[in-house]
């Protein structure tokens, strides 16, 4: 029996000839430029700014020569995350975390850009005249070479003038990016894989009538090839309704539809076919003319005369270019069932755009071969339709799913779309680049709004990157988390401050391990000192200055001298007699300096006071080389006596840090306390640290969660809204009413206030997640999701139950909170899987 099936090898219909000088030569001569395209991120982009894209393209495009093709590749991957567990200095949570995503399924997006220069008889060319129908291929030789001179000029303007528009970046792919290398996979055999894992071994390609089959994948193609098929009206970017509001308005691109929100392997090609506008136009004239004559034979003949005449008017009258343009989806899959389900899904998401969905079944072959990386040239010209320039671009796909920051710093959060975990840098790289001026933060969300969680999130993966943190809180949000660091080190960091009757919070103010007392630290004694001795009303007198920076400097000479443990008590023993001495040799007046008064206002703080123990502490505890410290301060916050001493000594031991610690990374974070603070007349604390943090690579971040806090308080408009660049904001919809106070205060955008009004309107009931808004300078900002794994959640959890529940295992087992979060989120994991 014959066999009579046509089958051939690919290297005898290959239309590709060579790759030379990073341009791929097809056997037509057809010569390609290839570029890699990044886009703008999701939910990231503005109309106006769309409308800037969309003009850039047209700019770029402008400056090609006729007989150009420009194809658009975009990818779509269906990708698992995976977790790099491979580290030896991941922590506990790290490592659960990325257990926690583990082969996330998310949709990996890749563009490229292909401008191919052909010939007028290529342009021209049906599907019958494609290479797959023609027998042995013989190579072209390339004439002219003047022409190719001039069109590698127009590709160099393109890319320029691209890349110059601030949104897109476009970027010319090497002879090994087409190719491959050993360790790589090549455009050309990820297209004809259709897969980007490197090693995939070629398989047999079917390309009949029928159906068209790469290996096991079969291909359905949805096109759009003709003006029927087309919506009425066009447009650079469309409202994307899940994440609007009637305040706001998410905007995403025209066919966004066909791009990240269609979840399935797919590719999305888009077609423009720069043929000679004139000749279009006079060919379009006399085919006007023609309809004309025949018109009172038909109906038909006088409306599509009345057609093309409007479409020459809108020609001549706005100076258009008449092109040909094509657009189509390829999915695929190597499951009969899925497919089919993949083919009503490009049918919608060409329905969302307005078109009129056309499964192709006749030319799947020829245009699968004509989107191969170089061939344009290829393409049946019956397949498109004549159209001008800028309508055609409005179905370009104009963003990409969320990217990776280069930076080796930042923290892990998760792609709003799919949930995977992305690495973003909101501190050092948006300053290395100008975004930003400062590292300062401020977050803002309602109770209930995954406020803490995000701050808990935040600083656990900064103190994980060697930064020194120190926390003051009112609500124990972070005492989770800091057990856990105190259990991992065995109290040697992890340190939590809190009053209590039994352990109330106590320090050692003239107290350090190395007997450094620099400026900064004999500031900070005078200045708790006069604190105790002085009321806020009550200004000290320039003289008492003077004695009480002099008794300061003296007991510290002493303490450098003797063996005597420093403290409090020693120093009013000191000034009440050795210094009382000094002062009576120098004899200084007591209207000058009563120290008697000084003696008597400060001796509830001495031995035997009401508050003996404060000032007194027998820890010997320097906080300058501890790492995460925790002061929760709710029990005094309202405490006339205790609270400003407290909050001095905490704002000394950061300043100390910010003073000492050269090249490490320092972060204060300021919860509810903020309040408490300005309160007691603590504000100039604040307006220094927010001023002056930058200097020493440090931020100050402040949490609140009450809108009315930001309006009101003159030190938030002032110090903290001002200096700080990266503004953190959670679910504002219970405040939308008076959003646009907000708005203005903290001085968003439109696009910023759309994207914070979309927070949690499109969530993924099947991850357990809260969304949040990251604006950097006012210029850059997205919505990210905070996932966290069940570990984490068990470490940053504010529910006292929960901590509870933890905190009693921890002490049967002999106070390892590692092992009892271990053994809880197993026993959960576990009833959530029965």
């Amino acid at each position: 029996m014959r066999n009579v099936s046509k089958i051939t090898t690919l290297e005898s219909k290959f239309p590709l000839l060579a790759v030379e000088n990073n341009c791929i030569i097809s056997k037509d001569a057809d010569i390609t430029a290839c570029f890699e395209v990044h886009l703008p991120e999701l939910f990231t982009v503005a109309s106006v700014e769309y409308e800037a894209i969309h003009a850039a393209w047209h700019k770029a495009i402008k400056t090609l020569p006729d007989y150009t093709v420009i194809h658009k590749q975009d990818w779509y991957l269906k990708e698992n995350y995976a977790p790099d567990l491979g580290q030896e200095d991941q922590s506990f949570l790290a490592k659960s975390y990325q257990r926690h995503f583990n082969e996330r399924p998310f949709l990996n997006h890749y563009c490229y850009l292909f401008l191919t220069k052909t010939t007028k008889e290529r342009m021209r060319m049906q599907s019958n005249f494609s290479s797959l129908c023609k027998g042995t291929l013989i190579p072209k030789e390339i004439r002219d070479r003047d022409t190719i001179h001039r069109f590698m000029e127009s590709v160099a303007q393109f890319e320029r003038i691209v890349n110059d528009s601030g949104f897109i970046t476009i970027k010319r792919l090497t002879e090994d990016n087409i190719v491959g290398t050993v360790e790589s996979q090549g455009l050309l055999e990820q297209y004809l894989t259709l897969s980007k894992d490197a090693g995939i071994p070629m398989q047999d390609i079917s390309l009949g009538a029928e159906e068209v089959r790469i290996g096991n994948n079969r291909l359905c193609m949805h096109t759009l090839s003709d003006t029927d098929d087309l919506p009425g009206t066009v447009s650079a970017n469309s409202r994307f309704e899940k994440l609007s509001t009637d305040r706001s308005d998410c905007r995403l691109s025209f066919a966004a539809p066909a791009g990240l929100l269609l979840s399935c392997n797919h590719i999305y090609n888009q077609y423009l076919f720069l043929d000679n506008s004139e000749a279009n136009l006079q060919k379009f004239e006399k085919s006007a003319r023609n309809m004309h004559s025949l018109a009172r034979y038909s109906r038909a003949n006088q409306i599509n005369k009345e057609w093309i005449e409007k479409y020459l008017n809108e020609a001549h009258s706005f100076g258009l270019s008449s092109i040909r343009a094509h657009f189509n989806i390829m999915a695929w899959s190597d499951d009969p069932v899925e497919l089919k389900q993949i083919k009503n899904d490009c049918g919608s998401a060409l329905a969302l755009m307005e078109c009129k969905p056309r499964h192709n079944t006749t030319d799947v072959a020829t245009l699968y071969w004509a989107g191969m990386p170089g061939n344009a040239g290829d393409f049946p010209s019956e397949e498109s339709f004549y159209t001008f320039i800028e309508p055609a671009l409005c179905f370009f796909s104009e963003e990409t799913n969320y990217q990776n920051s280069p930076s080796h710093f930042g923290i892990k959060l998760s792609d709003r779309l799919t949930g995977r975990p992305i690495h973003v840098d909101i501190s050092d790289l948006p300053m290395k680049k100008g975004i930003i001026t400062n590292r300062n933060k401020f977050l803002i969300g309602p109770s209930g709004s995954g406020k803490s969680f995000v701050s808990n999130h935040l600083q656990r993966q900064y103190y994980e990157q060697e930064a020194h943190i120190l926390l003051v809180d009112t609500g124990n949000s972070y005492q989770g988390l800091c057990n856990l660091i105190n259990s991992k080190t065995k109290g040697e960091d992890g340190i939590y401050f809190t009053y209590t009757e039994e352990n109330p919070i106590a320090f050692n103010p003239f107290y350090t391990d190395d007997l450094v007392f620099d400026i900064e630290k004999r500031e900070s004694i005078k200045t708790l000192i006069m604190t105790l001795w002085k009321r806020d009303d009550e200004p000290p007198t320039r003289s008492e200055e003077v004695a009480l920076s002099n008794a300061v400097s003296g007991y510290i000479e002493i303490i450098k001298q003797a063996d005597s443990s420093p403290s409090f008590n020693g120093f009013y023993e000191y000034v009440g007699s050795d210094y009382r001495m000094i002062l009576e040799e120098k004899k200084v007046r007591e209207k000058d300096f009563d120290i008697a008064n000084f003696l008597n206002v400060l001796e509830p703080y001495y031995k035997g006071g009401e508050y003996d123990y404060l000032l007194n502490s027998d820890q010997q505890l320097d906080l300058l080389s501890k790492r995460f410290i925790v002061f929760e301060i709710d029990a005094i916050k309202d405490h006339k006596t205790l609270f400003p001493v407290v909050t001095i000594i905490i704002m000394e031991v950061f300043i100390n840090k910010m003073r000492r610690l050269k090249g490490i990374r320092k972060v204060i974070l300021i919860e509810e306390a903020w309040k408490a603070i300005a309160k007691a007349g603590m504000a100039e604390y604040i307006k220094y640290l927010y001023k002056t943090v930058r200097k020493f690579f440090g931020e100050a971040i402040v949490v609140t969660q009450e809108v009315d806090d930001i309006i009101q308080s003159e030190i938030v408009k002032e110090s903290i809204i001002n200096n700080s660049d990266c503004k953190i904001l959670l679910d504002q919809r219970k405040y939308m009413n008076k959003f646009d106070d907000i708005q203005k205060m903290l001085g968003l955008t439109d696009k910023e206030k759309a994207q914070v009004l979309s927070i949690n309107m499109n969530n993924d009931r099947s991850r357990n997640y809260k969304e949040v808004w990251i604006g950097l300078g006012g210029t850059h900002s997205a919505v990210y999701a905070t996932e966290v794994s069940t570990e984490e959640y068990l470490a940053y959890t504010t529910e006292e139950v929960e901590k509870m529940e933890v905190m009693q295992l921890a002490d049967e087992l002999d106070g390892n909170v590692e092992l009892a979060i271990k053994h809880i989120a197993s026993q959960r994991r576990d009833q959530d899987n029965q």
